[in-house]
């Protein structure tokens, strides 16, 4: 669908509940601005191949967004094994919009580097992993903290294929991700955590999708934010286990750490089971530092300053745990560590 055709989403949609569509929108809401384009390289000597985005292609008003603004889409095909590839993501202009599909035919490392300085950046990546292949994806947003980013991401997860898939937001202004995946054949598992850093007024809005569409299929995701300042971290997680996928087993976690009075976290896990043979599995929790930890770190010589830092860094690295691939783990916590090194030197 055309997206000026489209009928604005209220905010009793859960999509747009926190981030009202109007507030992620670059300018007005009834028109389609002249956008740069986000510039995807490689550090590696792969090129990207350059397809043509089929038109009205999207019913979800962000998706149709991005493709009415965007043009074309760099597409990376993977087959067999490959070393970790690295892709940088730079933003530029005023208005930057980026598309990336990947195709993952063999077992592979990919990460994507978000950077720039735009007002205003919106990034759609799509993805097959196709049977009995494997990915681990890391997504890394260090965009400037003056910039407002809209993320869309759609994944399908064939037979017997595994996604492992973490997120590290650390950058932007306002940040709204809507990631969807789909397990879309028996065997099908994936593995996600998202980390958020959210200092000064910082807001983050993360919605997470997995969708069980065949039995014996597994889906894990833990959400971990940590909130200072005036901050708000919006989490919502929805996963669905279709009518007869029997033998699914789906989990969710959602942890928020709270730095400050003035500091906000909403956690909203969401299960919808039509099956009758499954393990479904949510939890959601909010809590300040502890202060039997804070006094014991300062009491061993630490300052606050140092001991809350200490005890952040913990928690953020912690929502990596569920995932499997060590350069996938070593990348996204050595990533965390650098950026809140900076932070604490501030």
């Amino acid at each position: 669908m055309n997206y000026l055709q489209m009928e604005i989403p209220p905010r009793s949609e859960h999509l747009w509940r926190y981030t009202p569509w109007p507030r992620i929108h670059p300018s007005s809401i009834d028109e389609v601005p002249n956008a740069d384009t986000v510039v995807f390289t490689l550090k590696q000597n792969d090129s990207f191949e350059i397809i043509e985005q089929p038109k009205d292609a999207h019913d979800e008003i962000a998706r149709a967004f991005l493709q009415s603004a965007g043009g074309t889409t760099n597409r990376l095909v993977i087959n067999g094994d490959s070393e970790p590839l690295h892709i940088n993501a730079r933003a530029s202009g005023h208005i930057a919009i980026g598309h990336l599909d990947l195709d993952v035919r063999g077992s592979a490392v990919v990460f994507v580097h978000i950077s720039g300085e735009p007002e205003w950046v919106g990034v759609h990546i799509t993805g097959k992993v196709h049977p009995n292949a494997q990915l681990s994806f890391g997504f890394i947003n260090e965009l400037d903290s003056n910039t407002k980013f809209l993320r869309c991401e759609d994944w399908v997860v064939e037979r017997d294929a595994e996604l492992e898939h973490a997120t590290l937001s650390v950058g932007g202004f306002r940040c709204k991700s809507d990631l969807r995946s789909t397990l879309n054949g028996t065997g099908a598992s994936i593995r996600q955590s998202v980390t958020v850093n959210a200092v000064g007024p910082r807001h983050d809005d993360e919605h997470v999708e997995i969708h069980h569409r065949y039995g014996h299929t597994n889906s894990d995701l833990v959400m971990n934010s940590a909130c200072s300042g005036s901050s708000h971290f919006i989490g919502t997680g929805l996963l669905t286990i279709a009518e007869n996928a029997n033998k699914s087993d789906a989990s969710q976690v959602f942890r928020n750490l709270l730095l400050s009075e003035k500091a906000r976290a909403e956690a909203i896990p969401e299960l919808e089971v039509l099956a009758d043979d499954v393990s479904a599995a949510h939890g959601a929790a909010s809590a300040p530092v502890d202060k039997n930890q804070m006094h014991y770190l300062m009491s061993r010589g630490l300052s606050p300053e140092e001991s809350q830092a200490l005890i952040v860094n913990g928690f953020l690295l912690n929502a990596f745990s569920n995932l499997t691939n060590k350069h996938l783990i070593e990348e996204m916590r050595t990533r965390l560590t650098v950026h809140l090194e900076c932070e604490l030197k501030r």
